[in-house]
């Protein structure tokens, strides 16, 4: 087995991490994040919090839920919305009887709470919501009414997703940005902390759930894995019932051990990965620099060294095949996403970053032209895809060097601005508007050091911004589309940011234990547990296999 000889047999890192019991039925073993140690965290508003997996889709819950995979919205809990006719007012209908996991009841007046700490706590505010409502009320118990200062149809989603906290519990929070939430009460239906130590936790069932007769698994059990090769030891050892992990080679080494039960599914439909040029670093604030770079990577061979094959090269639009009805085909088509080194070089040329006698770069004022590119240590495909990146750029005479982070530490970087080149993922949304607004918009840069909730590479572009505010109150799918074409051309014409590939969205089950796992073929949610919200369906889907 090629990682064997890197590895830790699950049994002494079972022992090393210090768990206590047997594998007791029911318990679903998850493998999401790649940690070293845990930190118990449960904070489901701040982003930066570091929260522990699924804080935000299994303890905590949103009003509505957007499946990808069905293209369509799932009611959770708010049972529906209505806009009014001006469309400057979204209703949602609370659910009735829900519980929190206290056993008190949970109503409207905590949606409107929720919303009034994002106001309160701006940093809280990543979606930035309230730079389009006003005001946020009750009308009774049952619903909700969102105000807003101008027509803008995206905020729907931003809304219907917004994670809600109990009133009664967050009103004596003192700082709910910095609140690690060690003992959450929530409405998911994963909410008791039954154990938490550095190298394992456990999350036991919500003793109030709503939904009745779920969950059926009875708790989530998470070990600490540094590394992808580690997590997928145990993954193709048979230990990890659900995981999203990137795999070489997954059908010959994990899907082959046991084709009866283990399974994988990895749609396009993760976010685009990117190559984050920092913009506000001269010369990466060059659009012929930022192409030139582009233009150096053999995406084919990137995709089939760092990927194994698993995805496709980007191109010009950056779209990922989540919005294969969105893409412009002849903005698809631009030369700066196609490798060309030869053109590549021409363009920082005529930037006027010469070649010395050595062959390397220079800047205008003489120095290097040398680049740190940033990554996750531990992320084995991004690692090497790195590497790719790194070798290929250097055939221009840039000299950069890879380093890789611990996951806060990079994250943190990537946030603050403080990196050169970054590989890292993007938001998105039931449409490519959310996409593209933190890709383009003057609207989402933050300065060098305040924490970005995406558009990391600091770049906004005005003509694109005048076209997606025109998208926020588009009304028709013809009016829509062709905007979104609009602003296509100019993520091509700017180049704000440097796509790689569409991410797999990254999904594995071992049905051995357990059945109601999404597959292709029964596409209710993306298999990958990274896929928040999604993965609320699937938890409350699945079922201990009966023996």
């Amino acid at each position: 087995m090629r990682f064997a000889r890197a590895l830790l047999p699950l049994a002494l890192l079972v022992a090393c991490s210090s768990e206590p019991r047997p594998r007791p039925p029911g318990v679903l073993f998850v493998s999401v994040e790649q940690q070293s140690a845990w930190v118990r965290n449960f904070n489901p508003l701040f982003a930066g919090a570091g929260a522990r997996w699924p804080t935000r889709a299994g303890v905590y819950e949103c009003m509505e839920i957007f499946s990808s995979a069905q293209g369509k919205w799932v009611p959770w809990l708010a049972t529906g919305h209505a806009w009014s006719e001006d469309q400057l007012t979204l209703r949602f209908n609370v659910r009735d009887g829900v519980l929190w996991s206290d056993g008190k009841p949970f109503s409207a007046d905590d949606v409107v709470f929720t919303f009034g700490l994002l106001k309160q706590h701006p940093a809280l505010d990543a979606g930035g919501v309230w730079r389009f409502l006003t005001d946020v009320k009750a009308e009774g118990k049952g619903t909700v009414a969102f105000a807003f200062s101008r027509v803008y149809l995206p905020g729907f989603s931003d809304l219907a997703h917004q994670i809600i906290v109990p009133q009664h519990v967050w009103k004596d929070v003192a700082d709910p940005v910095t609140f690690t939430n060690p003992e959450p009460v929530a409405t998911g239906p994963f909410t008791q902390v039954t154990l938490f130590r550095n190298q394992v936790y456990e999350l036991g069932r919500n003793p109030h759930y709503w939904q009745p007769g779920k969950p059926a698994v009875s708790a989530l059990r998470f070990l600490a894995f540094p590394t992808n090769d580690q997590a997928n030891m145990a993954l193709v050892e048979g230990e990890v019932d659900w995981a999203g992990n990137f795999v070489p080679a997954v059908d010959r080494t994990f899907v082959s051990r046991d084709p009866a039960h283990h399974a994988r599914w990895f749609p396009l439909y993760g976010s685009t990965v990117f190559l984050y040029p920092n913009t506000t670093r001269p010369p990466l604030d060059d659009v012929r620099v930022r192409k030139a770079l582009s233009m150096a990577l053999d995406r084919d061979r990137l995709v089939e060294v760092a990927m194994y094959g698993y995805t496709r090269p980007a191109d010009a639009t950056a779209l990922n095949d989540a919005y294969t009805g969105w893409r412009d085909a002849e903005v698809a088509k631009d030369a700066w996403t196609h490798y060309d080194l030869a053109a590549a070089n021409k363009l920082l040329d005529e930037a006027g970053l010469t070649r010395g006698a050595d062959g390397m770069r220079r800047l205008k004022d003489g120095q290097p032209f040398a680049l740190d590119l940033e990554v996750v240590s531990g992320w084995s495909d991004w690692v090497r895809a790195g590497q790719v990146v790194s070798r290929d750029l250097r055939k221009l005479g840039i000299g950069v060097t890879l380093k890789t982070y611990e996951f806060g530490t990079w994250f943190t970087r990537l946030q603050k601005g403080e990196f050169q080149l970054a590989i890292s993922w993007s938001l998105d949304g039931p449409t490519p508007y959310n996409f593209y607004k933190w890709l383009l918009s003057p609207r989402t840069v933050r300065p060098v050091g305040e924490v970005a909730a995406a558009n990391w590479h600091r770049m906004g572009d005005a003509q694109a911004d005048e076209l997606l505010v025109r998208f926020e109150r588009a009304g028709t799918p013809e009016e829509q589309h062709a905007l979104m074409s609009q602003v296509q051309q100019r993520f091509s014409a700017t180049a704000p940011a440097i796509p790689l590939f569409p991410n797999p969205s990254w999904g594995e089950s071992n049905s051995s234990r357990f059945t109601g796992f999404p597959t292709e073929q029964n596409p209710y949610a993306r298999l990958a547990p990274h896929a928040e919200p999604d993965s609320l369906l699937v938890l409350t889907q699945l079922s201990p296999r009966e023996r």
